[in-house]
């Protein structure tokens, strides 16, 4: 079933509503200040429901000194730094 645009599986146990799942799903985001992409729901051997569930991905922007300078990307740079940044002596990791 798709609760709220989540696709929300439930495998074992019988008669979970809309409703059951959407308190689940409020249940997690709650708990992990995060979107929930996925909910699976089964029983636990201690007879609870397991709540599997995965996150929505969250968007990052990389960071790097280069030069001197904090950037995320370099495209906004002038030739001159480009050119500065290319003739730079990368290390690597070993």
């Amino acid at each position: 079933m798709t609760v709220n645009g989540i696709e929300v599986t439930v495998d074992g146990l019988q008669g979970v509503s809309e409703a059951e799942a959407l308190n689940y799903i409020h249940y997690v985001e709650d708990q992990t200040s995060e979107h929930v992409q996925t909910l699976h729901l089964s029983p636990a051997a201690d007879g609870s429901v397991q709540v599997d569930y995965a996150l929505q991905p969250q968007k990052f922007e990389r960071i790097r000194r280069i030069t001197g300078y904090l950037v995320g990307t370099v495209d906004r740079w002038n030739n001159a730094k480009q050119a500065e940044l290319h003739d730079r002596v990368k290390h690597g990791l070993h």
